[in-house]
Parts: structure tokens; C-alpha cells; sequence
């Protein structure tokens, strides 16, 4: 593998976790969304899943969003008689969103995608290096 294959490896890691952290931010950004009738459901959680996909030009195993998808988890009840969603017992459905667990989310995707950046870096710079031994060879 060179070093242009490593970097069309980590720019597809970077993709996708980029990709990821538009998903959570649209899932925080929402996370106090509510209906504004009596039965409509409020912001559904997104979830995503990723996939490898064979690079034949390079040999290598990409990585890819699979599939962004509705959280079937259950929506929260919270009393608010006086909200116009709420029912008939004065409860109103409020988003299957955590924000605790977006933020974990959100670090992870960070971390990967920084780690997925030093591999580009990292590749330039030995790139750099060689040139420049080749410049004084």
C-alpha cells in the first residue's frame, strides 16, 4: 500500500464521521422539538449505521454510511397539560433524544475523525521527507 492509498483510506474515514457529526447535531438541535397537535409525534431520533465497501482500485476496505434510520426507541411522556400537543391526561410526547448520549456520540465521532486527519498528516510529512532526501541525494 502507498502512501496516496492510505490517505484515500483515512479521507473516507473522515467522510463518513463528518457525516455523522451533521447527523447528531441535527438530533441535538431537535432534542426539545415537540409536536404542535394532540397525537402528532414529536422529532424521531436519527440513527446511522456504517458499512465497508471494497476499494479494487486499491485493494482496501472503505468505509461508508450504511443507512441513516429513525431510533425506534420509545418517546418520553412529560406532563404539561397546557402544551398544545398534550392529550387527554394533560401528558405531552417529547423527542426519543439524549443529549448525554449524543455528546458521547459526538467525542467518539471527534476522536475518529482527528485520528483519521494524523493519518493524512502523518503521510504528507513522510512524503515531505523523502522529497526532500531525494532533492539533496
Amino acid at each position: 500500500m502507498n502512501l496516496k492509498d492510505a490517505m484515500q483510506i483515512s479521507a473516507a474515514g473522515m467522510r463518513a464521521q463528518g457525516q455523522r457529526l451533521r447527523v447528531i447535531s441535527e438530533n441535538l438541535a431537535n432534542a426539545d422539538s415537540t409536536a404542535q397537535t394532540p397525537g402528532g409525534e414529536p422529532y424521531r431520533r436519527k440513527i446511522m449505521t456504517f458499512k465497508n465497501v471494497l476499494d479494487r482500485s486499491i485493494n482496501a476496505d472503505m468505509v461508508r454510511v450504511n443507512k441513516i434510520m429513525p431510533d425506534s426507541k420509545d418517546f418520553e411522556l412529560k406532563y404539561d397539560p397546557s402544551h398544545p400537543a398534550a392529550n387527554a391526561e394533560g401528558y405531552v410526547l417529547r423527542p426519543n433524544v439524549n443529549s448525554l448520549v449524543e455528546m458521547s456520540d459526538m467525542r467518539e465521532a471527534q476522536r475518529s475523525y482527528e485520528a483519521n486527519l494524523s493519518v493524512i498528516e502523518t503521510s504528507k510529512a513522510m512524503l515531505s521527507r523523502t522529497i526532500g532526501l531525494l532533492r539533496t541525494a
